[in-house]
């Protein structure tokens, strides 16, 4: 009796941890497109900056939504070459040496909780001692470092899952470590690695004070690395510290467009997921 009163207590916790967090999300996004979709419009979506625009005279953020998706994509297709590859080398190659792994996992969850803030000053950093101006590729490099420990976890929480029969029995038929790694591995986790590609993706393009002194702000699209380019959590930031009202409704409409970029990404690559996995099978 004592045990069932136990599991009824779990679950009704854990259903009620479940209906705050996902009441807590309708609300932040209900009053994100109460407030901004009054102010969206075709305008905001294809054009630049017009001179006054941070004073309510005409103009869009379309130079912070290519900047945004410049960056984050370019972050995220660099960290995805670097990471899904440590990650594979931590469940193949360092499998059987646990306490190494586990070392590696413990740092990796170090660096995760350091806070973006410290990797646009330590990027700064880099950048003033390299000599390179804020730019597009800066903000890349920096962003980067900050997705990297979480594309290299989840890629290692999601290849965990894979069975070790799998792995050795790959191994036992004459397989090399690598092609076993890429061939059987990945393929057996392929929709788990889309899942961690767009956890990264979204930390990447809602992040703000990593990229604040390294890729700089600009109403101009970048056509180079070279050149500074804005982004959309920026660009909230900036107009909802303006005086004017208009404006302030204006960064609620970028946090709009913002919100719908990410639930595009993540539909789009769930479905993609889904069609290899039955593929798969």
């Amino acid at each position: 009796m004592l045990k069932k009163v136990e599991e009824y207590f779990f679950r009704g916790l854990m259903l009620l941890s479940n209906l705050i967090i996902l009441f807590v999300l309708g609300l932040i996004i209900y009053s994100i497109f109460k407030k901004g979709l009054s102010s969206l419009s075709w305008e905001m979506l294809t054009q630049r900056p017009h001179g006054g625009y941070y004073y309510g005279k005409e103009g869009g953020v379309l130079n912070a939504i290519v900047g945004s998706l410049y960056l984050s994509v370019g972050a995220t297709v660099l960290a995805t070459f670097i990471g899904v590859p440590v990650a594979l080398f931590m469940n193949v190659y360092l499998i059987k040496q646990k306490r190494v792994l586990n070392f590696i996992r413990y740092l990796l969850d170090l660096i995760w909780g350091v806070p973006s803030i410290v990797y646009g000053a330590f990027g700064f950093s880099l950048m003033v001692f390299l000599g390179i101006k804020t730019s597009l590729l800066a903000g890349i490099i920096t962003v980067t470092l900050f997705i990297l420990p979480i594309m290299i976890r989840a890629c290692d929480e999601i290849l965990k899952t894979s069975p070790i029969g799998l792995l050795e029995a790959a191994l036992s038929l004459g397989s090399t470590k690598t092609e076993t790694s890429f061939r059987v591995v990945l393929m057996q986790s392929f929709s788990g690695i889309v899942t961690a590609i767009l956890l990264s993706f979204g930390r990447a393009i809602g992040d703000a004070a990593s990229v604040l002194f390294t890729a700089g702000y600009t109403d101009n699209i970048p056509t180079s690395l070279s050149e500074p380019a804005a982004t959309l959590p920026l660009s909230i930031f900036f107009q909802l510290s303006s005086p004017v009202p208009e404006v302030q409704n204006r960064a609620y409409a970028s946090a709009a467009i913002l919100t719908i970029i990410i639930l595009i990404i993540s539909v789009s690559s769930r479905a993609i997921s889904k069609k290899y996995h039955k593929n798969r099978i």
